[in-house]
């Protein structure tokens, strides 16, 4: 794939992916945007229109949160997390349709937190439903007029950046280990290939569907 990568703050690494994709003989685009704001996400389209005529893919992974109790947490959280984690499918949805022009595939990306009470995650994980909900939506209204395929990958406990900021990591990751059929742990690159797996033709009758990426951690009790 030719890919175009929406980044926030990290302009290095965006460019370093780039590098690593036009090394594969690919061409590769780097758009500063938040996904929060469709003002910020249409003048990203319009960059990303300046070098290519259109979509078939697009991965809706930009995520939020503030570890509080939700008791702690105010209208600004609840909005900030629901843009970001929730509304950013909808809204690059509406801007990614129209160049879909021979079908294609939308992806979210979702957490256990989704359907798991995980202490000082109540407004991520309302998020995270809620973007589930969506995509169940969009599949509806997308597979029949435009052949688009929409879905979710909901992903275990993973040690990026992020988990350094939850005060239990590393009680999680113990227990992610201990109670993992496939453990001790779940890689990032593992959560990619569920994504690969999903934007594939012999996944062509897979939409509305969250796949859940955990090592088997959900049916361990």
């Amino acid at each position: 794939c030719d890919v175009a990568i929406a980044y926030h703050n990290s302009h290095e690494e965006a460019e370093a992916v780039c590098q690593a994709i036009r090394a594969l003989g690919r061409r590769a685009l780097a758009v500063q945007a938040d996904v929060s704001d469709a003002t910020s996400l249409t003048e990203a389209f319009d960059e990303f229109r300046k070098q290519f005529d259109k979509v078939d893919i697009v991965i809706s992974n930009a995520a939020i949160g503030v570890l509080r109790p939700a008791l702690e947490m105010n209208v600004k959280h609840w909005r900030r997390c629901m843009e970001t984690n929730a509304l950013a499918l909808n809204t690059l949805a509406q801007l990614a349709v129209p160049l879909m022009r021979d079908g294609g595939c939308l992806i979210g990306i979702s957490s256990l937190g989704s359907v798991r009470a995980i202490p000082h995650y109540s407004f991520i994980g309302a998020s995270k439903a809620a973007l589930e909900s969506l995509a169940r939506g969009l599949a509806l209204e997308l597979g029949h007029t435009k052949k688009i395929r929409v879905n979710i990958v909901s992903a275990g406990v993973v040690d990026t950046d992020a988990l350094k900021f939850f005060p239990n990591r590393e009680q999680l990751l113990e227990e992610y280990a201990r109670r993992t059929p496939l453990g001790p742990t779940l890689k990032t690159e593992q959560v990619a290939d569920a994504v690969y797996l999903l934007c594939l033709p012999e996944a062509a009758m897979i939409t509305g569907h969250t796949l859940v990426v955990d090592g088997g951690y959900c049916i361990s009790g």
